[in-house]
């Protein structure tokens, strides 16, 4: 069960004290003050979530300056406010809890993951991250994810508070969503619906190897001459698809009524990512697929993102050019070329952020790499030990996300106004020894207990071998 009540020190605190004053009355006999332990444990409870004061507690924002000694108060689920340990908390009668000793970070936000999509890679039952058609706009990916996984708890326990599903499995796959590592049902844990469009852009690479030295099936070789025209057929399709969908969109706003206009799902769809309201996600890792993709977004006045970005250094001129940002998600990847350095994908991150390019860090969408999602902030330590910057190694899995998903003015920072979602740790969360200690989404504490924790705890006290 993930979503529970959590009944926290204040409200353990009230529950004895009136369990005194009864006793000591002598009014009610052991199970009616056990009762009343219960029922004062869950009004205090609600208080808590009401309004509580995190106190002495070493607060790193993700927008600003690390407060030592800090506080952060939350009210409804919203931060109230947020300042040095000196200052007194609006709301001073709130309940306050201890952290001395404890960092305090923003929710991570996982972008481009099959997390929620994907259960178990070998099982196709389990898997929901790709659906029939090369241009399916219309689907959204919310929708499939899995409120159920065993995956998302695990996940939930490093500090991944919100997550990208992204759609997978062909040229225009759908749109992605922003969901919320908390809740019953689908319903409960989408954030926000409709976040992005995704486009995987057509391989550019042309396969040079001779007919009589083709190691695969013989009848599947192509010519460099066929290749070149399927490539180019390809991205062609994806203009044409694009342009009917403007088309589409410009004959709707000049039909008010709608009354003669065939409604199309796909097109529909379409419209806020034509119009440039919401971000088109283009997949492209190659050098050719980046430059190619920028040229064709700035045609097509798309508001669009770089994912994957393996050669982005190679287009760092034509990103700066095109104030293009990239979800960079290439760091553990080994090198693509005999000429480049060994640690040019650890480097890229920093190299990026020195040009001025919006960088966030993320895991990728292979299914094997979901439940790897709780390894997203060691991605991020591995690009500080090369040259970023740790304050915009934090940005890059928290604030800059949530600013590509169009939701940084609600999560990805721990600022007055916002979500209350954030973490403590008894250490660096880019120090993979420091443990997770609390964990609030939107203002309510959720449990850290996940399958790791049963298994570790069901064995650990197993007898020894005779």
């Amino acid at each position: 069960m993930r979503s529970q009540i959590n009944i926290g020190p204040g409200a353990r605190a009230a529950g004895l004290r009136v369990q005194s004053k009864l006793q000591q009355a002598g009014k009610l006999p052991s199970l009616l003050c056990a009762l009343a332990i219960c029922s004062s444990a869950f009004i205090s409870s609600n208080a808590v979530a009401d309004a509580l004061v995190l106190m002495n507690v070493t607060v790193h924002t993700g927008s600003g300056p690390v407060i030592t000694n800090g506080y952060v108060m939350i009210e409804n689920g919203k931060i109230k406010a947020v300042g040095p340990g000196n200052e007194k908390p609006p709301i001073d009668e709130a309940p306050k809890l201890d952290l001395k000793g404890l960092h305090l970070y923003p929710g991570m936000v996982a972008l481009d993951t099959a997390l929620g999509l994907s259960e178990i890679g070998a099982v196709r039952s389990t898997r929901d991250e790709t659906e029939v058609g090369d241009f399916i706009p219309d689907v959204e990916s919310w929708i499939a994810v899995n409120p159920s996984s065993e995956i998302i708890p695990v996940v939930r326990a490093n500090g991944i508070a919100y997550i990208e599903p992204a759609p997978q499995g062909a040229m225009v796959p759908g749109q992605s969503s922003v969901v919320a590592l908390d809740g019953w049902t689908t319903e409960e844990m989408v954030f926000k619906k409709q976040a992005a469009l995704h486009v995987v852009w057509p391989e550019m690479e042309l396969d040079l190897t001779p007919k009589d030295k083709f190691s695969g099936d013989k009848s599947k070789w192509k010519s460099v001459e066929d290749q070149a025209k399927e490539r180019d057929k390809k991205i062609r399709t994806l203009q044409d698809f694009f342009s009917e969908a403007r088309a589409y969109a410009k004959a709707k706003a000049a039909d008010k009524s709608a009354t003669t206009l065939q409604f199309i799902p796909a097109w529909e769809a379409m419209i806020p990512y034509v119009n440039g309201e919401l971000p088109v996600m283009i997949h492209a890792n190659e050098l050719r697929q980046i430059t190619h993709s920028i040229k064709w977004a700035q045609t097509n006045d798309l508001k669009a993102v770089i994912v994957g970005g393996r050669d982005a250094v190679l287009a760092t001129n034509e990103l700066v050019a095109a104030k293009m940002a990239v979800v960079y998600e290439n760091v553990y990847t080994p090198r693509y070329r005999d000429s480049e350095a060994y640690d040019i994908h650890f480097k890229t991150p920093s190299l990026l952020q020195k040009a001025g390019i919006k960088i966030a860090i993320s895991m990728g969408p292979e299914t094997f790499d979901g439940p790897l999602t709780k390894n997203l902030p060691y991605q991020a330590a591995q690009a500080i030990a090369f040259g970023l910057p740790e304050e915009e190694a934090l940005k890059s899995i928290t604030l800059y996300p949530a600013q590509l998903m169009g939701v940084g003015d609600k999560i990805g920072s721990i600022e007055a106004g916002k979500e209350a979602t954030f973490f403590t740790m008894n250490g660096s969360v880019f120090d993979m020894r420091a443990q997770v200690k609390h964990m609030w989404i939107a203002g309510k504490e959720l449990s850290l207990e996940n399958r790791h924790t049963r298994l570790y705890e069901k064995y650990k006290g197993r007898p020894k071998a005779k």
